[in-house]
Order: C-alpha cells, then structure tokens, then sequence
C-alpha cells in the first residue's frame, strides 16, 4: 500500500518536461494525496504540467524559474506558505547529466555549469525550504547518482556534481537531525525515459522504470522512513 501524504505539501523541483523524471515524482505525490509547488526553469512547461495535474484533481501552484538563484526556491516555498499553509516535503529532481566526455575536454565553464544546475540548485532550494521545515518537521530527498557509487568514466563533472549533492544530503542531515527534518537521497541508475531509450539505441541496459524510482522517493520522504536520515539510496536494480 503506498504511503498517505494527505494534508502535506510537496514542493518538487525539475517538473517542465512530460515522461521525465520530475514530472513522474510530482505526479506520485499528487495521486498519494499531496499538495503540489511544482518549479522548472522552463515557464512554459511547468505552467502545462501544473494544468495537467489540475486536470487530474491535485492541488497545485507552479513556480518559473532558475533554481542556480535563490530567488527560485524562495519563490516558491512562498508559494507553499501562502496557498497551502506551510511545507513537508522537497524533492530536488533537478539537475542532470551536462557533459559526458574526457575530463581533458573540460572547459571551466562546463564544469562549472554541471556544478550550478547539480549542486546549487539544490543547496539553494534546502537553503530556502528548511526554515518552513522547522515550522513543522518534514522530509527532504535530494537527487545523487548511481554513478557515485559506481563511477563510470566520460562523467568527470557528472560524478563530481552528485558526489557533492550526496555530500550536502549527510550534512543536512547531521545538522538539522535534532530539529525533526529528515534529509536523504536517492541513487538513480539508468532511468528509462524516451530520451535516454533514444540515447542508448539498442544497448544492453538494465533499465529502472519511473514507478521504481518514485516509490523510492515517497517512502524516503514518508513517515514509513522516520527512522532514516543521511542515507544515500541506490535505485538501480543491480549490486
């Protein structure tokens, strides 16, 4: 049976694009029960997913903008605060992979980016969401990569970006343990979405489907996981 979330609000981040992974996770909370705060960069997208959603029946308010900012984040726990009364649960979705290549192909400036959309955004979303946490208690459950535990070559900036997200989850986690917030991650392996069935044509892959993914993240956020903080959690289907 899955978990409850009625009379929780979840601010997701990473939900402009259909069949992605932000946009599965939000759909997942809202068919639990949850009130969603829905953010992407792109305006356009994230105001069709909110219409989407709404169609389904969820209550939802949607937020455009660059979460590398911190006006992105506080923007949108605003939101949460003024239309559903306060905030229990953000999911950092997101982030993604930006260069795969030679580390000795880098430009600084890649680099750099793979940082910003990886790590910032979600440092800057936790910076902004955790004081409405402590109102209340709650979870976070950010986005590592399966690729930290198993690093792969060609993924420098990748496997370096969510090293540090992992990073960022156990000291979050460490810090706010005693103040009834919650902080884990998830560990996704290759996610099977029609970009990255495009992307590895007739490779043999072990494919995590969305359904997988999602239920992982609503027991991390759930009160099925009140006893678990700081973990890293490998969703790959492999050992």
């Amino acid at each position: 049976m899955p978990p409850d979330f009625r009379g929780k609000v979840a601010l997701i981040t990473g939900v402009g694009r259909v069949g992605q992974i932000g946009h599965a996770v939000a759909r997942g909370f809202g068919r639990v029960g949850a009130k969603l705060v829905i953010v992407d960069v792109n305006a356009v997208g994230v105001a069709d997913r909110a219409k989407e959603f709404t169609a389904e029946g969820f209550a939802v308010r949607h937020v455009a903008g660059d979460l590398t900012t911190p006006d992105a984040g506080r923007r949108a726990v605003a939101a949460a605060k003024e239309h559903f009364g306060g905030l229990d649960v953000v999911v950092n979705v997101a982030g993604g992979l930006l260069n795969y290549g030679s580390a000795l192909d880098l430009k600084p400036d890649q680099f750099e980016r793979e940082l910003a959309v990886n790590v910032k955004t979600t440092f800057l979303t936790c910076q902004a969401a955790i004081p409405a946490l402590l109102e209340r208690g709650g979870a976070i459950v950010n986005f590592a990569s399966v690729a930290v535990l198993k690093p792969q070559s060609q993924m420098a900036s990748y496997i370096a970006a969510k090293s540090a997200v992992a990073g960022l989850t156990r000291a979050l986690a460490r810090e706010f343990r005693d103040h009834g917030i919650r902080v884990n991650a998830v560990a996704p392996g290759m996610m099977k979405t029609a970009d990255n069935v495009a992307q590895m044509k007739d490779a043999k892959v072990r494919w995590v489907e969305l359904d997988e993914l999602v239920s992982a993240v609503l027991y991390l956020a759930s009160d099925e996981a009140r006893a678990v903080t700081g973990e890293i959690l490998p969703v790959a289907g492999d050992v």
